[in-house]
């Protein structure tokens, strides 16, 4: 299966009650992908997917945060996918791993927690983010990779003093989804 194929698999999967307009945005990803079979890649100009994490320890009620060296932004792990990543949860499990330098984190099982589309800088125009939770094994440690300025980790009722809107609502749906677990 191409990764292309396993995105919409993942997005035609994908729900949240909760929030109608999680819905009308995944309608969105699965039209992008309709009309763009480029749309995994980031050469597609019209925008592409993206694949993040957030990294949890749950023991202690924390997140990691990457201060991102371009955006000088706090966020999650993620970025591009790439051509030898299988499928979507692949792309965001690399990426954590690369970005936060912890070896052996685990995906919540359900598949993503929640999409987030944002405009980005021409050439491209959009990165339409399919977005996951990642556990931190016990006693883990993190290391600074070439794509962030620092890493920190923060208490779960910090998140909203550093980070935007988007990274406190994945904190929220990733939280939710951990307690079902």
């Amino acid at each position: 299966m191409s990764l292309h194929d396993d995105a919409a698999l993942v997005l035609k999967g994908y729900d949240d009650p909760a929030d109608p307009a999680q819905g009308e945005l995944r309608q969105v990803y699965l039209d992008h992908l309709a009309q763009h079979p480029d749309g995994m890649w980031k050469a597609c100009g019209a925008g592409h997917l993206t694949a993040s994490a957030l990294v949890i320890d749950p023991e202690r009620g924390r997140v990691l945060l990457t201060l991102h060296r371009k955006l000088r932004m706090w966020l999650q792990m993620g970025g591009h996918c790439e051509p030898q990543d299988a499928s979507l949860a692949d792309a965001a499990l690399r990426e954590a791993t690369e970005e936060s330098g912890i070896t052996g984190l685990t995906l919540l099982a359900g598949g993503p927690v929640r999409l987030d589309r944002h405009a980005i800088p021409a050439p491209c125009h959009w990165h339409l983010d399919v977005q996951y939770a990642a556990l931190a094994p016990s006693g883990s440690t993190e290391q600074i990779s070439d794509e962030s300025l620092d890493l920190r980790w923060f208490a779960y009722e910090e998140v909203a003093s550093v980070a935007d809107t988007s990274v406190v609502r994945l904190m929220e749906r990733a939280r939710a989804a951990l307690d079902r677990r």
